[in-house]
């Protein structure tokens, strides 16, 4: 495996457990972008471990310029702002890549993994697919899905690794925190970044390059359907990522 796509965004990172520290403007912002920007060089060294030659880095987190380019590794190109396209948090996806890693992602609009659970926006009090509450996670995993790319890792909040686990067993996970409240309990930031070194997924097998793949295919099958929602504008489009992006209380697909 040489050409792997990651995804960054920062409510999953270790230690957030508020909004002030998410957003820029923010006193206690610029510490946690630098968790962040370590978490995913920590990930992007663990790659390099296995081999990967290149990775390509997509900041997805609010203005999408979080990430500080020099303190990753140099195999890495970095996507920051947003771009024209529907994909949103994956920008830049196509067949070219061989796996994708998810970190500093975080629970659902809904559940309570999270004190920062949220899906898109902050409008939206759920967001389903096919009836199942979905994430950021889910969503983007769909796209990257359309391309034929399995996930290889997830790294966020335990609820949301626990999702994972249960849809597709062959993806390591790598739990920070939880949810407690408005609280989160988070492992030491070093921890954390030395667990994204570690071996950053498992061998293949039927899970991880292949029957996911399908199980995510199956369900953007059903949602690309026309018959099935006549009155969504643009459903032929080839990912349900651009639906999400309206305030919106609730929104099933």
């Amino acid at each position: 495996m040489k050409k792997v796509f990651l995804s960054a965004d920062i409510e999953g990172t270790c230690g957030i457990a508020h909004w002030d520290e998410t957003l820029p403007d923010k006193r206690d912002y610029p510490r946690f972008q630098e968790q962040m920007t370590r978490e995913v060089a920590a990930a992007c060294e663990g790659l390099g471990a296995e081999g990967v030659t290149d990775v390509f880095v997509r900041d997805a987190h609010d203005t999408a310029r979080n990430l500080k380019a020099e303190l990753l590794p140099e195999n890495v190109e970095i996507f920051r702002g947003w771009g024209r396209d529907p994909w949103s948090m994956m920008s830049g996806i196509d067949e070219s890549y061989e796996g994708v890693v998810f970190t500093g992602y975080h629970s659902a609009a809904s559940w309570n993994g999270s004190p920062l659970s949220h899906t898109m926006n902050l409008q939206n009090n759920y967001v389903k697919i096919n009836e199942e509450t979905a994430s950021e996670l889910m969503i983007n995993s769909l796209t990257a899905s359309y391309y034929g790319v399995p996930v290889l890792m997830l790294t966020g909040d335990q609820m949301l690794c626990q999702w994972m686990n249960e849809a597709c067993p062959g993806t390591l996970t790598v739990p920070v925190s939880h949810g407690v409240g408005n609280g989160s309990v988070s492992m030491h930031p070093q921890k954390a970044r030395q667990r994204r070194r570690r071996r950053t997924w498992t061998p293949p097998c039927a899970c991880s390059p292949c029957r996911s793949i399908l199980w995510w295919r199956s369900i953007i099958a059903s949602i690309l359907t026309p018959e099935a929602h006549p009155s969504i504008p643009g459903h032929g489009w080839r990912t349900p990522a651009r639906w999400f992006t309206r305030a919106m209380t609730g929104w099933t697909a």
